[in-house]
């Protein structure tokens, strides 16, 4: 199995077993729900899979767990985000005590990214 493929499992995988912050972003984000643009969920671009994503945006956003203020994802989401920016990409990342608590806030920042001037 090559390396591209492998990575469509993983997201296909992730798409089935989505934690509840997914959940809930994802309903306000699907079927060009917010303000008629497409995002993705699970999406493999490159060595990585990312949890939203709007190509038209060149948009990621990502959403983080406890794992990811240990040293070990630390690093690892530097790595992914350098990655994900070299192709382009502006990445977000928002902790899920916020999708939970100040989903509207969260909404409010993917929308000015969304709709930045692109230089």
């Amino acid at each position: 199995m090559n390396d591209h493929h492998q990575y469509l499992q993983i997201a296909k995988q992730l798409r089935k077993t989505q934690t509840p912050w997914e959940s809930k972003l994802w309903y306000r984000l699907r079927g060009h729900r917010f303000f008629d643009l497409k995002f993705k969920r699970q999406v493999a671009i490159g060595p990585f899979v990312v949890d939203f994503c709007c190509n038209e945006k060149r948009l990621i956003i990502e959403l983080d767990g406890s794992q990811h203020n240990e040293e070990s994802g630390i690093a690892k989401d530097r790595n992914k985000q350098n990655y994900l920016e070299q192709d382009g990409y502006i990445v977000l990342h928002f902790w899920n005590n916020d999708v939970d608590h100040n989903i509207d806030a969260v909404l409010t920042v993917i929308k000015e990214y969304a709709f930045r001037p692109l230089s």
